[in-house]
This record gives C-alpha cells, structure tokens and sequence, in this order.
C-alpha cells in the first residue's frame, strides 16, 4: 500500500492544552483504529528498513511501542524497550531527561543491546528530543550504535530532529506538522 501523509494526518488528532495549558498534543491513537492508516504507516517503515543492516528496534515507552513492536515482527528483529522508571524487571540502567512540560527518566534493561549492535530507535513524535537523546544514551552506554531514529510525527518549530541531526544522528518522519 501507498503511504499517503494526506490520509494518515487527517487521522491524527489535535489536543490543544494536554497534557497541560499550551502544550498542543499530536494523538496518533487514531492510526490504531483504522486498519487502512496503521497498515499505510507500518508498510511504510518496513519498505524503509527491509534491506538494511539494523539488527535491532528500540522503541520508547509507550506509543512507540505500538508500531515498533509490528515492525520488528515483519522485519524479524529483536525488540528493545525503553520504559519510565520502575517498569521493567531485573537490573537496569537509567536516565532522566527534560521534557517541553516537565522532568522525566527511562530505563532499559543492563545488557538490551551489546557493543556492535545496530539500533533503529522508534518513538512515536520528535518534539524537543530530550527523549530521544535519553534514550540513546542509554543504549550507547551499552555500545549499541544508532542507525536512525524514527518517528511517525516530527514537530521541527521545537527544534529536536536539527539537534538530532546536528548530533550526527539520522533522523526519518512520516509526516511533519511546521508552523502550526
């Protein structure tokens, strides 16, 4: 199938002033409940990464999940999960970063990826990309290289994906969303 970025913005939705006053959230819930966008976006990654050398997708906590978990399934590649602090079991490792409205940390488990491996990171926006940037460190520190990150949504009026490129990291959207 085509992607067609008319088709797939015209399911995402806008929330003006979630989660606080000001903030204008990009809610790609909506891709999940149309069979035609979620199989549009999904192709639309796995013709990108079919014949790369990635060996593994990570993805961030927890719409990223969603596409990144489909996506290592039709590519056949080992899924890494980055989650909020307290998520995940056993022994790990963690970074707390800044967000647009807030402070957070992620956490991945110690030895998720080893030195060597090729990662493409998946989250569902580019905003800030504080992130983004957290969540490479964390597999960096591990010796995991990135080979892309990837996003559904890029938001570049707040600059994340020029610091992630300007950062030597490759960076791929869908769709944009400039000036709005």
């Amino acid at each position: 199938m085509l992607y067609d970025d008319f088709y797939v913005k015209s399911l995402i939705q806008t929330v003006e002033d979630w989660p606080k006053k000001g903030i204008s959230f990009r809610d790609i819930t909506p891709i999940f409940s149309d069979p035609k966008g979620m199989r549009m976006v999904v192709d639309a990654y796995v013709h990108r990464y079919m014949s790369t050398d990635i060996s593994h997708i990570a993805c961030i906590d927890a719409r990223g999940f969603l596409i990144a978990a489909v996506l290592a399934y039709e590519l056949q590649k080992p899924l890494i999960l980055i989650r909020k602090k307290g998520k995940l079991p056993g022994k790990t490792i963690s970074q707390k970063y800044a967000l647009e409205y807030g402070e957070a940390e992620l956490e991945i488990q110690e030895n998720a990826v080893k030195p060597g491996d090729e990662v493409l990171l998946f989250d569902d926006l580019i905003a800030t990309g504080g992130t983004l940037f957290a969540a490479i460190k964390l597999l960096t520190s591990q010796g995991a290289n990135i080979k892309e990150v990837a996003a559904i949504i890029d938001l570049p009026d707040l600059g994340g994906s020029e610091k992630l490129r300007d950062s030597d990291v490759p960076v791929f959207s869908l769709c944009a969303y400039a000036g709005e």
